[in-house]
């Protein structure tokens, strides 16, 4: 007899053998298929999660926003004419050119006055920077 023949008495042992190894076998696949499962049903239920949160949310309404009190133009009779050269206006404009729109004297002091007063108007948010010394009225 060789090594890789099977006797009567041994084949019953092989065949117990194999099957044990079969159960293990599948015994692990169940525990991955439980494992599996699991996962998937986390993920199931954080889809729904997500699902139900946008239905959520898009039922709300939008919030109102709170509206900032209009910005108060400064008590001086020019600020009303740099401002009525910018509704008149629809480009940015500098300092120099409000100047000849008012049609006020072209000379430095004048001109350095109306670029300190856009500057206020600027930053009270009447007027819009939109670049170094060029200004407009802000778009909404």
């Amino acid at each position: 007899m060789t090594g890789g023949e099977l006797t009567l008495g041994a084949l019953p042992v092989r065949l117990e053998d194999r099957e044990r190894e079969i159960a293990a076998q599948a015994e692990t696949a169940r525990g991955k298929i439980a494992e599996l499962t699991a996962l998937l049903d986390g993920r199931d239920t954080a889809a729904e999660e997500i699902r139900i949160t946008r239905k959520t949310r898009l039922e709300l309404p939008d919030p109102e926003l709170p509206v900032p009190p209009a910005a108060k133009l400064p008590d001086h009779p020019a600020y009303e004419q740099i401002m009525a050269v910018f509704a008149s206006a629809d480009v940015p404009m500098r300092a120099r050119t409000v100047c000849e729109a008012m049609d006020v004297e072209i000379a430095p002091s004048t001109i350095n006055n109306v670029r300190l007063k856009l500057k206020r108007l600027a930053e009270r948010g009447i007027l819009a920077e939109a670049e170094q010394g060029l200004s407009a009225l802000p778009q909404p």
